[in-house]
C-alpha cells in the first residue's frame, strides 16, 4: 500500500529483521528507499552483497555480525569457557548464533553441544530448554523473541536446569515485559536476576540535544532504538533535500553522501538542511552514532552491556566494543 497507493519516497522500518526481509523486496522493487532503526540480521549484509537491494537499503542499528562479536566479548571478558547456544529459528536468531559461535570460537571460547533452535510458533518449550544445559555450560547465549524466549526460560527454571548458569542475552529481549513474562521465584526475585545482555548503545555526537528534545516533546525515558529511529529518518529528508527530490531514486542517491564524510559535520538536522541548500556538502553525525554507512547500507556502532537485577529492573552496566575489546 505505501508504494503502491500512497507512492511514498521513503519507509523508517521495520524493526524485526523476518518483517525487513519481506518488505524490502516491494520496496526495491518499487524504487522505495528504506532504512530500518533495528533490523539487525546479516542476511541483510549479504543479500547487499549480492546487489540485490540496488542501493535502496540502509539500517541505523549495526547488524549482527558485530553485535555478535560484542556478545562474544563480553563472555570472554566474563572468563566464560563453555557455552551453549539457543535460538529462536528466524533470520534474527539463527544469523545471530552462527555469527556468535564463530566469534566465541575465534576468541578461544568452546560450544558446548549443537545449536539449539527452537520454533517461533511452539507452545510449550521443554524439551529444547533440556537440550540447552545437557553439556552443562558456564553461560548460555540465547538469541531469543520475549513471548516465546520467556517461555523457554521460565520451562528451564521450573525444570531446575539454570542453577548457576548465567544467560547471555541480546537486543530482541532487553524490555521490561520480558522480564517480566519469564516471572519471579518464590521469593520473589527475578527468575533470570544476573542475566547479561547487548543492545546496540546510542552515543552519537547529537544525543544530548536529541535527549533534551525527547524530553520536551515526549517526556518519556528515551528507550533503545529511539535515536536509531530518529537517525534513519533525518538522513532520509536530509538526502531528499541533497537530491533536491523527494524520490525514492532521489533519497537513494544522496544518502551516503549526507551520511558520510567528505562534509562539514553536522549534528542538528535543521542546520543540515541550511547548508545542503546553500550548496555546501554535509556529513551528518548522528544521536545512535556517527551512521557511517557503508556500500552495504550498514553502520558498525557500539554496544551497552545490560544487567538485570534481582527486583527485575534492567541497567546499563557497561560498553563493549565488537572491535576494540580482542
Amino acid at each position: 500500500k505505501l508504494a503502491e497507493v500512497d507512492r511514498v519516497a521513503g519507509v523508517v522500518g521495520s524493526f524485526a529483521s523476518s518483517v525487513s526481509g519481506a518488505a524490502v523486496d516491494v520496496a526495491v522493487r518499487n524504487k522505495v528507499m528504506m532504512v530500518s532503526p533495528g533490523s539487525t540480521s546479516p542476511v541483510f549484509t549479504e543479500r547487499a552483497q549480492k546487489g540485490e537491494f540496488n542501493g535502496y537499503w540502509a539500517r541505523t542499528a549495526p547488524p549482527d555480525t558485530y553485535q555478535s562479536q560484542a556478545l562474544a566479548a563480553l563472555a570472554t571478558k566474563q572468563k566464560f569457557k563453555n557455552i551453549s547456544t539457543v535460538a529462536i529459528n528466524n533470520d534474527y536468531g539463527v544469523g545471530f548464533e552462527e555469527q556468535f559461535v564463530k566469534a566465541f570460537k575465534d576468541r578461544g571460547g568452546n560450544i558446548v553441544g549443537k545449536p539449539v533452535r527452537y520454533d517461533p510458533k511452539a507452545a510449550t518449550l521443554d524439551s529444547e530448554a533440556k537440550s540447552v544445559f545437557s553439556g552443562k555450560p558456564d553461560a548460555v547465549a540465547a538469541i531469543l523473541y520475549a513471548e516465546t524466549g520467556s517461555v523457554l526460560l521460565k520451562s528451564a527454571f521450573e525444570q531446575g536446569l539454570s542453577d548457576g548458569v548465567t544467560y547471555l542475552l541480546t537486543d530482541g529481549v532487553y524490555s521490561d515485559d520480558f522480564i517480566k513474562q519469564v516471572g519471579k521465584t518464590a521469593d520473589g526475585k527475578s527468575i533470570i536476576a544476573g542475566a547479561l545482555g547487548t543492545v546496540p548503545g546510542a552515543n552519537g555526537a547529537a544525543l544530548k540535544d536529541f535527549t533534551t528534545l525527547w524530553n520536551a516533546k515526549v517526556g518519556k525515558e528515551l528507550t533503545a532504538y529511539v535515536p536509531h529511529n530518529w537517525d534513519a529518518t533525518v538522513l532520509m529528508m536530509l538526502a531528499a533535500e541533497a537530491s533536491d527530490a523527494n524520490t525514492g531514486e532521489g533519497i537513494k542517491s544522496k544518502i551516503l553522501e549526507v551520511a558520510n564524510a567528505p562534509g562539514e559535520e553536522v549534528t542538528d538536522a535543521c542546520k543540515g538542511m541550511e547548508l545542503i541548500r546553500s550548496g555546501k556538502d554535509i556529513n551528518f553525525r548522528g544521536a545512535s552514532g556517527n551512521v557511517d554507512i557503508d556500500a552495504n547500507g550498514d553502520v558498525v556502532g557500539s554496544y551497552d552491556v545490560w544487567q538485570v537485577g534481582e527486583d527485575g529492573t534492567l541497567k546499563v552496566i557497561d560498553k563493549v566494543d565488537p572491535v576494540a575489546d580482542k
